[in-house]
């Protein structure tokens, strides 16, 4: 049995396809079952580890406004 960590076997799922299928499969997992959150953060930390310091702040600007914008739900 091979060993493969969460985060390698999800790039290599990835790895392969093309600009559209990558679309897809942000587009797909977007708003979708809970399941996907693993996914969409490994990709998340490729896309952060490329960015610059002013386009990290720039991303988390844009998020900490979205989430001062979001009102928390009642538990």
């Amino acid at each position: 049995m091979i060993n493969l960590d969460l985060r390698q076997a999800i790039i290599n799922n990835v790895k392969n396809n093309s600009k559209e299928e990558m679309k897809e499969v942000i587009n797909d997992s977007i708003g979708n079952d809970e399941k996907t959150l693993p996914g969409l953060g490994v990709l998340f930390e490729l896309i952060w580890k490329e960015l610059s310091a002013e386009e990290q702040n720039r991303l988390v600007d844009a998020l900490h406004n979205k989430l001062q914008g979001t009102k928390q739900a009642v538990t």
